[in-house]
């Protein structure tokens, strides 16, 4: 048997399989076909994403980790924060998986509001969690398109504690905004002890030392500590701006 042929050994990491298959030589032909694939496969996550989305009441996207236990307050703060955006009128979009994602979905269905989940199929994690209505658990393969459908039909995002995947959905928001791809929405950071010292940092070394981002940049995201804070901020964007959900 050739040397390059062996199988890899049975205890190695996943993800040296993964880098090892990614740099794996292939040929023209098959390049091309796994592409349009691609294509195809991207295309029918963003029509049924559509179709499914469009239905859906006026929404505020609520971000987290997935790591948030039961018994964190955290989880109680994102479960209060949905149920009293259904009492505002408000539906919840979440990633549809566990933690803070599961705590919002759940404090949504207690308010008789629309409950969305938008999971992703990852390696590791996540099953869809059980606070989801049925006919709005949606599953994606591609991040991107996942994060078009939260800016596309959230009237605002309400981020809690959360690691690198709330990061990233809160900066791709802060992101179109900033650089008027899409229009001003409210975004909203729950718990000013866990978030303040990001803010300092950006405020600190982004703005002032850098100049990366200009004076006013910072106003799109607003610190809150509680979930009446955190709605009221979305109904007084939208009051001040004279503005209604836009479908």
């Amino acid at each position: 048997m050739a040397k390059n042929s062996s199988p890899a050994p049975r205890n190695e990491d996943p993800s040296e399989q993964r880098i090892k298959k990614a740099f794996k030589r292939k040929g023209w032909s098959e390049v091309r076909a796994n592409d349009s694939w691609a294509i195809f496969k991207i295309m029918s996550e963003f029509v049924e994403g559509f179709e499914a989305m469009q239905r859906i009441r006026p929404c505020v996207s609520v971000f987290g980790s997935a790591r948030t236990p039961a018994e964190k307050p955290e989880y109680a703060l994102a479960e209060e924060i949905a149920f009293q955006l259904t009492q505002h009128g408000y539906g919840v979009i979440t990633g549809g998986g566990p933690g803070i994602m599961e705590a919002a979905n759940k404090g949504a269905q207690r308010g008789g509001g629309t409950s969305v989940g938008l999971n992703i199929e990852l390696p590791f994690e996540q099953e869809p969690n059980a606070f989801i209505d049925k006919e709005k658990s949606l599953h994606f393969d591609y991040f991107f398109v996942r994060k078009v459908m939260f800016v596309k039909y959230s009237q605002g995002f309400i981020g809690l504690p959360g690691g690198f995947g709330t990061l990233d959905e809160l900066f791709e928001a802060v992101t179109l905004i900033q650089t008027q791809k899409i229009a001003r929405f409210p975004i909203i950071l729950v718990s000013r002890k866990y978030w303040a010292g990001m803010f300092e940092w950006i405020k600190r070394t982004m703005e002032n030392e850098y100049h990366y981002i200009g004076p006013n940049d910072l106003d799109l995201i607003q610190l809150v500590d509680s979930a009446e804070e955190a709605v009221d901020a979305i109904d007084k964007f939208y009051s001040r701006y004279m503005l209604k959900p836009n479908f």
